[in-house]
């Protein structure tokens, strides 16, 4: 089969830059531009769409390292939770990947498994490749261990954003989670409830402080419980609540803790125990009785995350997100 001077059989590795360019009927430096947004120049509209065009129907793939070399960063943000499996950190990432992909970059998810070092480890990696940004999804630990290889990131000229402090100096979206905790017990007060026990989640994150920080601000637990943020750990957390203090009502630190919270008290036959969870996942309105939680926007928080750490602004700036309490059925006057 015989091809047209500009559709030269393509190699085994693939159409090249200079093959798009032909096709499109402009320079080699103007194809760069339009995809790899190199050479800092603004191309006319007209000329963007021959190549868009050109390399769609070429097939064209972009290489990379070429890529990353002339943009002295690669196109790869990092993307880093503490559980991918559970739905708080889903609902970030599925933001924040809305907006990388508006942005035609790759994101790189890493389960850290709230492991301080494996976390650093992660960062650590993510600048050697040159990684054009990292998000941390996750709550900060409070000895903030991260810091040094945050600053290190940055300094190499990559761009650092949290959903929650992690040291000063980065940009933040910052939870009200001290607020939101507030909003609960005042709601609990208000109820009649004073024998309230609490299940926070691993006392090493900023997170599980602030929240039993904003609640003990308004009234003192009868007794906390530490547990991890899982139904399990709110399962067994609540179990011990239940037989050793006899709590009138539960708030637990996030939705999933409450949720096993829920399935503990029907085990147990307790009723009229009221439960309070945080995040409003799906879960809440799901189960029953219906959950009284804090909403957070958690799609709407992983966006702009995203749109913060890509932002050509001096970083340090800092958002924040809203937390509203939802009062569903599982919170009743005390009996």
């Amino acid at each position: 089969m015989r091809y047209p001077t500009h559709m030269a059989r393509l190699t085994s590795t693939g159409p090249t830059l200079q093959q798009v360019a032909t096709l499109a009927g402009v320079s080699l430096a103007t194809a760069s531009r339009v995809l790899h947004g190199s050479g800092g120049r603004r191309v006319d509209p007209s000329l963007t769409s021959r190549v868009v065009d050109a390399a769609a129907q070429l097939r064209y793939v972009a290489h990379a390292p070429a890529q990353s070399l002339a943009r002295s960063r690669s196109t790869m943000v990092g993307l880093l939770v503490h559980d991918i499996a559970d739905p708080y950190f889903a609902a970030i990432a599925a933001g924040a990947m809305r907006v990388a992909r508006e942005h035609d970059l790759m994101v790189l998810v890493a389960n850290t498994f709230r492991d301080p070092s494996l976390e650093r480890d992660y960062v650590a990696r993510l600048r050697a490749q040159r990684a054009r940004a990292v998000l941390l999804a996750g709550s900060a630990f409070n000895d903030f261990s991260m810091a040094a290889e945050l600053t290190a990131f940055a300094e190499s000229g990559g761009r650092v954003a949290a959903i929650g402090g992690h040291g000063t100096g980065f940009d933040t979206v910052a939870l009200d989670n001290f607020g939101g905790a507030q909003q609960v017990a005042q709601h609990l007060v208000s109820l009649g409830h004073k024998r309230i026990g609490v299940i926070c989640g691993p006392s090493t994150l900023a997170t599980s402080q602030s929240r039993l920080d904003g609640f003990a601000s308004v009234v003192k637990p009868v007794a906390v419980a530490e547990s991890d943020f899982t139904r399990e750990g709110g399962h067994s957390a609540a179990v011990t609540l239940l037989r050793k203090h006899r709590p009138t009502a539960i708030f637990a630190h996030n939705d999933l803790m409450a949720v096993g919270a829920l399935a503990a008290l029907r085990e147990l036959g307790r009723t009229g125990v009221s439960v309070v969870g945080f995040d409003d996942l799906p879960v809440a309105v799901d189960v029953t009785p219906a959950l009284t939680t804090v909403r957070l926007d958690l799609d709407a928080i992983g966006a702009s995350a995203m749109e913060l750490v890509l932002s050509d602004h001096p970083p340090g700036r800092s958002i924040s997100a809203e937390a509203v309490l939802v009062v569903r059925e599982s919170t009743s006057p005390v009996g």
